[in-house]
């Protein structure tokens, strides 16, 4: 029986730097994905990407933190699980939640409902599809701008991280962070990014006061920025 024709595929990987002018350094992996829906053959693409990966840079812990990787420790570090509790009302929102109720458009927005709603059917509420062009956030009645572009997103994830100290040791073990499910042409916010931005910013001792967006903002642009923003195809969010 012929083997069926497996397809090249590209995808990022996100890794934490301590001493240079990156936080995050983000290059792209070239690797074999196994054609299929099914869990296994997932993995078996998780694991060829991986393998280049530690082949490329000597790596021995390397995490994939879409569901299909496999490690118990994917699925609370996932923004459809890691919660962030709002410091105006004290309830918790995961990270997907708060993030598309936050959003801003020319015609519309910000969509509180979706705070409450199931995280996957928020991010994909044809609102945020259907309401013009992205121009900011506004979070309990914090505005944010959309430069640089992962900032706001960046600023959900690491302060919910921030707030649940029994992820970090075992998150601190990791060298790099991928999510084959994250595509760099149609989306520029990916968690496998604000994670490795957390581990950083952890090394360096720098996440005192990072709940304020101004001194967020500074100590992130402060540096020079390495992410997947040139991939990006028009009509993304």
């Amino acid at each position: 029986m012929a083997k069926s024709q497996d397809a090249v595929e590209h995808r990022p990987v996100f890794m934490p730097r301590v001493n240079s002018d990156n936080l995050v350094k983000t290059d792209m992996v070239r690797f074999e994905r196994h054609v299929g829906f099914a869990t296994r053959q997932k993995k078996k693409s998780i694991n060829d990407m991986h393998q280049v990966i530690r082949k490329k840079y000597g790596f021995n812990h390397v995490l994939e933190l879409s569901s299909k990787s496999g490690n118990k420790l994917s699925f609370p570090l996932s923004p459809f699980s890691l919660k962030i509790t709002d410091e105006h009302d004290g309830n918790q929102y995961s990270v997907e939640n708060a993030f598309q109720s936050s959003m801003v458009f020319e015609d519309g927005g910000p969509y509180i409902d979706l705070l409450t709603a199931p995280p996957r059917q928020a991010r994909k509420d044809e609102r945020l599809m259907t309401s013009g062009e992205l121009i900011g956030y506004n979070y309990f009645g914090m505005e944010w701008g959309t430069e640089p572009l992962t900032v706001f997103y960046d600023w959900l994830y690491v302060n919910a991280l921030k707030q649940n100290p029994q992820l970090h040791e075992e998150v601190m073990q990791y060298q790099a962070f991928t999510d084959i499910t994250f595509n760099p042409k149609k989306s520029i916010h990916s968690a496998a990014y604000a994670l490795a931005l957390f581990v950083a910013l952890n090394k360096r001792e720098m996440l005192d006061n990072v709940e304020d967006p101004m001194t967020f903002y500074d100590l992130c642009t402060e540096f020079k920025i390495s992410n997947t923003e040139h991939l990006l195809e028009e009509g993304w969010i």
